[in-house]
């Protein structure tokens, strides 16, 4: 009995100390839209950990920039995130980011990811919602490095990184978004 015990309450304390990691940075008024200086900060981030993604910026046809998603899971997870687009580099509107995932999972995490359109067809499927990724499957951690062996796979390329938290996780499911044009 006091062996089930001490797990549970290391279980809980675990659980307890990543969902607060993870919280740390939490906007809960998800109607605030992200701001152009989240997103310089974001890119410059990104390019600090690997200066070669600065050719996915000068070749895109366009990106989605999403500086923070939030994500918890025990057993089933979900995922939020608000972001800026841009076409040709420049800006031409909003999106959200949503991701519900089920399986083996438990913990929370905070991410950036940016999304690359290879081309104006695989923008336009994103502008149109018509655009789900399994989650983090085709993903890369932007890591020193890492966007030389990156390349576009269905039009589009994406690197995340982690800003906090920590996640154990064997699961299914998948990103959507939807897109606000800029008014």
């Amino acid at each position: 009995m006091k062996k089930i015990s001490a797990a549970f309450l290391g279980l809980l304390l675990i659980v307890g100390q990543t969902l607060f990691v993870a919280n740390a940075a939490w906007n809960p008024n998800k109607k605030e839209k992200t701001s152009d200086e989240e997103v310089e900060e974001t890119i410059a981030a990104f390019l600090e950990q690997d200066a070669g993604m600065q050719k996915f910026f000068d070749e895109a046809h366009g990106y989605a920039v999403f500086p923070k998603i939030y994500k918890g899971a025990i057993g089933v997870g979900g995922a939020y995130g608000a972001g800026q687009v841009y076409e040709k580099g420049e800006y031409i509107g909003n999106a959200k980011l949503t991701q519900l995932t089920y399986g083996l999972q438990l913990g929370g995490q905070a991410y950036s990811e940016i999304i690359f359109f290879g081309d104006k067809d695989a923008l336009e499927r994103f502008k149109a919602e018509k655009m789900e990724f399994s989650a983090q499957a085709s993903a890369v951690a932007a890591t020193a490095g890492a966007s030389a062996d990156a390349a576009y796979e269905g039009g589009v390329a994406i690197f995340t990184m982690t800003l906090g938290g920590l996640m154990y996780e064997a699961s299914v499911g998948g990103q959507t978004f939807s897109f606000e044009p800029a008014k």
